[in-house]
């Protein structure tokens, strides 16, 4: 299992392309500068009023695929 740490900030407005599907995908940067890419809908239990926002672990396993996301 590898894990990814990274920060997401997403504004509600903008989450909206990805809560309808028009953007499957998040790409982001970890805070050891691999870029990580997972489907949007691993993100929408952490959508609040404000978007998503904050530090997040993502894991995956040996094949990269993705097994959890949790908010830190």
């Amino acid at each position: 299992m590898q894990t990814y740490s990274f920060y997401l900030n997403i504004p509600p407005e903008q989450y909206q392309a990805y809560y309808s599907g028009q953007v499957r995908t998040i790409q982001v940067r970890s805070h050891d500068g691999k870029q990580v890419r997972f489907p949007a809908s691993a993100i929408r239990q952490f959508v609040t009023a404000e978007g998503v926002r904050g530090e997040f672990e993502l894991q995956v396993d040996g094949n990269h695929k993705l097994i959890g996301i949790n908010r830190k």
